[in-house]
C-alpha cells in the first residue's frame, strides 16, 4: 500500500481572489508597488487585504491572525458608522452585492453588447457611457439585478413550492419599493398565483432570499398574517425567526437604488 505525502506546495496570493481566515473573508488586492502587507475596513465592513507581488497566502493569514483583534475593533465602528440604506456612485472599485457577496465596479471604455452591465472575472462591469449618466446607470443595474435575480429565483421555486405543497406560482423580479415580496392569487381561486421579488432582495445572502420565497408561497394558503401562516412557515423552515431577524437587519443596510 502506497501513501502519498500531502502536498504542501506553497500557495502565492492571487489578485482579486478571496482570502479567508479564521472566519474573516477578505478580498485581495496585489501591487507591484507594495512592500508591506495592509489592512482596510471599507465603508461597507468588508475586509480588504493589500499584498505586493508573490507573497506567500501562509505569510498573510499570520498577518491577518495578528492584527484580528484591530480588525474587528475598525469593522464594528464601521458597522456602526454605516449608513442605512447608502447611496453608490459609479465609478471604479464602487462595492455592489449579489446573493451575500462583494463585487466591485468596473468601468470599461467600450460599451458592452446591448450597453448592459454584466458581471465578469469577479466584477461587475459597466461602460464609461453609463458611468457617465447616472440615470442610465442606475436603470442598467436595476435591469442587471432583475435579469440575473430572475434567472436565479426561476430553479429555486419549484423545490419550495413542493416542500409547502403550493402550485408553483409565475414569478417576476421588479421594483417594489421597500417590500421584498408580494403574492397575488389569481381571481376565483383559480391558476398558481403571481409572486413578485424586489430586485434589492438578491444583494441579500441565499438563505434569506429563501426565507423570503417561503413567506411569500405561504401566502398561497393563508392571505394574512395569523397564527396559522407562522405556523406553516415554520414548518417549511424551522429557523424562520432566526432569518427573520437577519433580514431585518441587513436589509436595512442594503442598497435601494439611490445614486449620487
Amino acid at each position: 500500500m502506497t501513501v502519498l505525502a500531502e502536498d504542501r506546495t506553497p500557495q502565492t496570493l492571487r489578485d482579486d481572489s478571496l482570502l479567508t481566515v479564521d472566519g474573516l473573508a477578505l478580498r485581495v488586492r496585489i501591487s507591484a508597488r507594495r512592500r508591506r502587507f495592509a489592512l482596510t475596513v471599507e465603508a461597507d465592513a468588508a475586509l480588504t487585504l493589500h499584498a505586493p507581488e508573490g507573497r506567500l497566502a501562509s505569510d498573510a493569514e499570520d498577518f491577518i491572525r495578528a492584527h484580528r483583534a484591530w480588525l474587528m475593533s475598525k469593522r464594528a465602528l464601521r458597522e456602526q458608522a454605516r449608513p442605512l440604506n447608502p447611496s453608490k456612485r459609479l465609478i471604479e472599485g464602487e462595492i455592489f452585492r449579489y446573493l451575500g457577496r462583494t463585487y466591485r465596479l468596473a468601468i470599461l471604455g467600450e460599451a458592452s453588447e446591448n450597453d448592459r452591465v454584466r458581471l465578469v472575472a469577479g466584477r461587475m462591469v459597466m461602460s464609461r457611457e453609463l458611468a457617465e449618466d447616472t440615470a442610465r446607470g442606475r436603470a442598467a443595474l436595476i435591469d442587471w439585478y432583475c435579469r440575473t435575480g430572475h434567472a436565479w429565483v426561476t430553479g429555486r421555486l419549484q423545490p419550495w413550492a413542493a416542500r409547502m405543497s403550493v402550485p408553483e406560482p409565475a414569478v417576476d423580479v421588479r421594483d417594489l419599493g421597500s417590500r421584498w415580496g408580494t403574492y397575488r392569487s389569481e381571481e376565483a381561486g383559480r391558476g398558481p398565483g403571481r409572486m413578485s421579488l424586489g430586485w434589492p432582495l438578491f444583494q441579500l445572502p441565499m438563505h434569506l432570499i429563501d426565507y423570503v420565497i417561503a413567506h411569500e408561497l405561504a401566502h398561497a394558503r393563508i392571505p394574512g398574517h395569523n397564527a396559522y401562516f407562522w405556523r406553516l412557515v415554520r414548518q417549511a423552515l424551522p429557523e424562520y425567526k432566526e432569518s427573520r431577524m437577519e433580514l431585518d437587519d441587513l436589509g436595512r443596510r442594503m442598497w435601494m437604488g439611490e445614486v449620487v
